[in-house]
Parts: structure tokens; C-alpha cells; sequence
């Protein structure tokens, strides 16, 4: 995928959810049919093992009990290479599904990947980025520019999750 490939997509409430298949962090292939009749978070981020994406994965894991009590299946999806990815669930010792988008055509369809600022300056890149998709496959909540401290606890009020 080049820069120029990408659109400015932006997923509303009341849209479908971009289907994907991807690899995840040990290789098996993950789908978001998979997850039908269960509301899913599918979050995206620009890359394991870096100080915000760690944050943002380490929170996931630690509401991931009471999100699947509440009937919430978690996915986090970035660049990164399954090889990676398994480093990044052993060190931090993640229990969410992480999954492997290297040529960012997921991370496109859902408006994640694109022009943003980053210190200021405009690049293109993963736009740290929220959905949540109900048990029909319809996004329910479309949150872009997310911040990674504090995201997991705002979405879990926004849950009506404390």
C-alpha cells in the first residue's frame, strides 16, 4: 500500500464492520465472523512493544475479565509481524488476540490508517483508533486519534462499565 492509497475513511454507529481475516500473534487465522453474537472491541495500534501501545494492551488485559463478563471479545490490530507480536504478548504477558496487518488494508478500511500529526508534523501512519462492533457485525462506537493512557477506563464508562 502506498501513501496515496489511502482514503479518509470514517466509520459512524450504525455502519458494517469491515470483515477481515488476519493472522495473529501465532500464526492462526482470525476472523470477525468469528466473533458473531458477542460484541467485539476491535482497537488499532501503530506498534507493539513501544511505550503508548504497551499502556494501551496492558489496560485491554487488565479490564479484558469484566469486558468478557459483560460479553465483549477484544482485538487489537497493528503492522506488526506475528513474530512480533508473540515477543509483545510473552514480555508484557498480554491475554487479548492481537493480530498482524502488514499491509495496512485493514487498518485502512476501518479509517485507521492515514495522515495524522505526530509531534507536530503531518505523517502517515496508524491512527490509534476504537471500535466497538455488536453481535450483528454493526460498529456501535467509533472512537479515531485515541489517547492510549486513560483509553481503556473512558471506554469502559462509556460501557456503562464503572
Amino acid at each position: 500500500m502506498t501513501d496515496t492509497d489511502v482514503a479518509p475513511v470514517r466509520l459512524a454507529p450504525g455502519d458494517t464492520a469491515p470483515e477481515f481475516t488476519l493472522p495473529d500473534a501465532d500464526g492462526n487465522p482470525v476472523s470477525l465472523a468469528d466473533h458473531r453474537g458477542r460484541r467485539v472491541i476491535v482497537y488499532c495500534y501503530p506498534a507493539a512493544m513501544t511505550p503508548g501501545c504497551t499502556t494501551q494492551a496492558v489496560d485491554f488485559t487488565a479490564s479484558a475479565g469484566d469486558l468478557a463478563e459483560a460479553g465483549l471479545d477484544i482485538i487489537g490490530i497493528s503492522p506488526d509481524p506475528p513474530e512480533q507480536l508473540l515477543r509483545f504478548r510473552e514480555k508484557e504477558g498480554l491475554r487479548i488476540t492481537l493480530l498482524s496487518d502488514p499491509e495496512k488494508q485493514v487498518l485502512a478500511a476501518y479509517g485507521a490508517y492515514g495522515t495524522k500529526k505526530l509531534y507536530g508534523k503531518e505523517v502517515v501512519g496508524v491512527i490509534r483508533s476504537t471500535f466497538v462492533v455488536d453481535a450483528e457485525g454493526r460498529i456501535e462506537k467509533a472512537a479515531y486519534n485515541v489517547k492510549a493512557t486513560g483509553h481503556v477506563a473512558k471506554l469502559r464508562r462509556d460501557l456503562g462499565l464503572g
